[in-house]
């Protein structure tokens, strides 16, 4: 296996796990040199339209606050009618329906294949955008076609103030710190939390290469119901009592036992390694059957015409 896939450009995947992944965004001009998109915004449009299918149309200008968010799927009708600026259609996990798209997840042999989340693929004509914002996960942007501008601004939390009459998380005070144009075949890394906004400068299509980062709240619910499932025999018990700690106030040492108990569970490496293996390597639409996806396949081969006019590769 080469120490310098193509992908990353001029770097080793040793240098890049090092000095970027989660730590600093890469620019890659020419990641996939010639690329040619194997989805055209019309078969995008015809995604969408599934009931199956993942998608969003977001509204907004450049410096406007009230961004508008619209959940699939969509009608036929509505593409005919879409304004010609300032919209961008999202379709989540298109390697599903496209063997050409999945094929792409190939590239990223650098990183552990149960890492990775899914492709989401967007369609923006002159002004598309979703805003500036940030995600909890790292992904790669890879440039389809056409031409879209990424500013980069500061590192965020939870903390990070967003417009509160806005139906999408809007980063009120963004700051650009860098500035990057992508065409078609250069690609952007981001690690999670920066800030960034991506603009087309015309028709354009990006795929949103993502990689799952559940958070402890979602990694302790489904914990739980392991643990439930298998009937664990661990009772809480008290510790040596003494008659100062018959009180209204809880003593640390009742908490301490609650940490033994957890650290009982933590301790069983076959319980949670079979949990995580579980939990990680499960699809993001696991409902799918062979059969629907096969039948949504064909569906590619429907164009839905933005605008009434039929988008180029």
């Amino acid at each position: 296996m080469e120490d310098f896939p193509l992908i990353l450009g001029g770097i080793s995947a040793k240098q890049f796990l090092t000095e970027y992944w989660q730590k600093k965004p890469l620019f890659i001009k020419g990641a996939i040199p010639n690329f040619l998109s194997p989805i055209t915004g019309d078969e995008l449009a015809g995604l969408s339209l599934e009931q199956d299918v993942e998608s969003r149309l977001i509204f907004g200008e450049k410096g406007y606050a009230s961004w508008v968010l619209k959940r699939g799927p969509f009608h036929e009708e509505t593409f005919k009618k879409l304004p010609k600026k300032y919209w961008t259609l999202l379709v989540q996990a298109v390697d599903l329906w496209s063997p050409e798209v999945k094929e792409l997840i190939e590239h990223f042999y650098f990183l552990p294949k149960w890492r990775f989340e899914d492709i989401m693929i967007s369609f923006s004509p002159e002004g598309g955008s979703v805003g500036p914002h940030f995600d909890n996960y790292d992904v790669f942007l890879l440039q389809g076609i056409g031409q879209r501008e990424w500013q980069i601004g500061q590192p965020c939390n939870a903390e990070t103030e967003t417009f509160s009459d806005c139906s999408l998380s809007i980063i009120k005070n963004f700051r650009k710190d860098q500035e990057y144009l992508l065409n078609t075949g250069d690609m952007l890394y981001l690690p999670p939390k920066l800030a960034h906004w991506g603009i087309a400068k015309k028709d354009c299509i990006t795929y949103s290469v993502g990689f799952r980062s559940p958070s402890i709240q979602e990694i302790l619910s489904d914990l739980t119901e392991t643990l439930i499932e298998r009937k664990h025999e661990i009772f809480y018990r008290d510790p040596p009592l003494t008659l100062d700690m018959a009180t209204s106030t809880i003593n640390p040492k009742f908490i301490y036992q609650i940490k033994l108990m957890l650290e009982e569970l933590t301790s069983d490496d076959e319980l949670l390694g079979d949990w995580f293996a579980r939990y990680m390597t499960t699809p993001k639409f696991p409902e799918l059957s062979q059969e629907l996806q096969e039948k949504r396949l064909a569906r590619l081969g429907k164009e839905v015409y933005i605008n009434g006019e039929k988008q180029k590769k």
